[in-house]
């Protein structure tokens, strides 16, 4: 039987951290995207004509909200089970009557309803700047939560992995960042050229984005279904790489 008492109780504290850094979990995300809006919306968006029909300031929500969530989910899961491994108290929590399964679903379930929490903010704030409209919400909230997750996940790994502070914010700030600026958030890569459309294509997070603006607007860079599909495949993959590191004690038991 699953303890869902220890689950409650790491769960509950991990959502208490974010109410003590309100300023680092919530404000400053906020903040960040309303400049965005200032900044992309607004002066550069005056300069774009309409993109698939969509008004550019609101064609970026969906990039926009894509960037904080996956940057956020990764932040939020790797320091929640990296600051264990850095105080040692990691130790005591291998050690007690809690499998692997309740820990993963405790630290990750905590770090997506934060990242959620997030985006239904974003997009609050988002409305208050352009008209907002969701054709399929059913899909926005199915992609909005899988991202969440898997990009929890891959963030549990980071911290993990990570034996340093300053290796936490690698991945997130070399490669997710940049792929996900390369990714559609805030331009549909049909503008390109089809060269770099083609390598456009060999980019994850391409497939996320479209897929979560498709569910506004019913507009898209690829099919929903790839999209759908391309979310789930890097699932799968986080969710074995969390298996493999609980199977082999990879950088738990040293």
């Amino acid at each position: 039987m699953m303890n869902l008492h220890a689950i409650r109780a790491i769960y509950r504290f991990e959502m208490a951290r974010t109410l003590r850094t309100l300023m680092q979990s919530i404000i400053s995300p906020v903040v960040s995207t309303a400049l965005y809006f200032v900044v992309f919306g607004s002066a550069i968006g005056s300069r774009i004509p309409e993109v698939g029909g969509v008004s550019y300031g609101a064609f970026i929500v969906p990039g926009l909200v894509m960037l904080s969530l996956l940057t956020q989910s990764i932040s939020n899961a790797s320091f929640g089970i990296y600051f264990p491994k850095f105080t040692g108290t990691i130790y005591e929590l291998l050690s007690a009557p809690i499998s692997t399964l309740e820990i993963v679903i405790s630290y990750v379930g905590a770090a997506a309803t934060k990242s959620i929490a997030l985006g239904i903010v974003i997009l609050a704030t988002a409305a208050l700047f352009v008209p907002l409209k969701i054709l399929h919400p059913g899909w926005m909230l199915t992609f909005l939560v899988l991202t969440a997750v898997t990009f929890s996940l891959l963030g549990f790994i980071i911290g993990i992995w990570a034996d340093g502070f300053e290796k936490l914010q690698f991945i997130p700030s070399l490669i997710v960042t940049p792929l996900t600026f390369l990714g559609g958030t805030f331009y549909s890569i049909d503008m390109l050229p089809p060269f770099w459309q083609t390598v456009s294509l060999f980019n994850p997070v391409v497939y996320l984005v479209s897929g979560f603006r498709w569910s506004f607007y019913g507009i898209s860079d690829v099919g929903v279904g790839i999209s759908l599909a391309v979310t789930l495949l890097f699932l799968a993959i986080c969710l074995a790489g969390v298996v493999w590191i609980f199977r082999t004690g990879y950088r738990l038991k040293s």
